[in-house]
């Protein structure tokens, strides 16, 4: 059941699997962040995303993680556990240091400040999304989409300077965020259509996107 997933292998005495949990989690609060970098908030405070940051996307998706260890997934405990991380620190960072930043009207140390963030997460998911080519190509779809709006939003957030606002290059960023929230949720609902014992709504994945020599099929 888990190994149909795409993204947790089958151990002995294993728990549920835990990714579908693990990529909604993500797919909802990316998709709240980048609604709010496309400009789709301008009737909303904008800050849906913090609390959401914290609870969900950061503290399940962690859960998630600790879950993929006792599955001995390495690929899904290692990316589940870092972007619960990159959630969490987002929340303490906007909650501890950039509210008072733009308070302070101080936006372009915010917007840098969002850049590095940025940046740093998108060495990480390099190499992620070279590993996801082994899992499926639900799970590539979703790292794939993440590197581009990573990419494209550390250099949205460099270039914007002091503007307060989200400029044309930042909701582009969102835009692309929000595909990567669809991304997640169709790959989070397969999950859930396959673990769903007798279920008779199966969602596909799809395989490898590359197969190598490897003569182990473990993510």
């Amino acid at each position: 059941m888990a190994e149909d997933a795409g993204i947790t292998p089958v151990t002995q005495n294993s728990v549920a699997d835990p990714a579908p949990l693990g990529l909604a989690a993500f797919a909802l609060t990316t998709f709240l962040l980048s609604a709010k970098n496309a400009g789709w908030m301008s009737h909303a405070s904008g800050v849906t995303f913090v609390g959401y940051a914290f609870a969900y996307g950061g503290i399940c998706q962690l859960l998630a993680g600790m879950w993929e260890f006792k599955n001995k997934n390495v690929f899904g405990a290692t990316a589940f556990s870092t972007y619960g991380g990159f959630w969490i620190g987002l929340y303490f960072y906007v909650h501890d240091f950039g509210v008072g930043l733009l308070g302070a009207k101080e936006f372009a140390l915010f917007n840098h400040d969002l850049g590095w963030i940025l940046l740093a997460f998108a060495v990480f998911n390099t190499y992620m999304l070279i590993m996801s080519t082994q899992v499926s190509v639900a799970v590539f779809a979703v790292f794939l989409t993440l590197e581009i709006t990573e990419i494209v939003g550390a250099i949205a957030n460099f270039d914007a300077g002091a503007a307060a606002n989200p400029t044309g290059m930042v909701k582009v960023a969102g835009y692309i965020g929000i595909v990567t929230a669809i991304a997640a949720w169709y790959a989070s609902a397969a999950g859930v259509s396959r673990g769903i014992v007798g279920s008779a709504i199966r969602l596909p994945v799809g395989g490898k996107v590359y197969s190598g020599r490897a003569a182990s099929t473990r993510v």
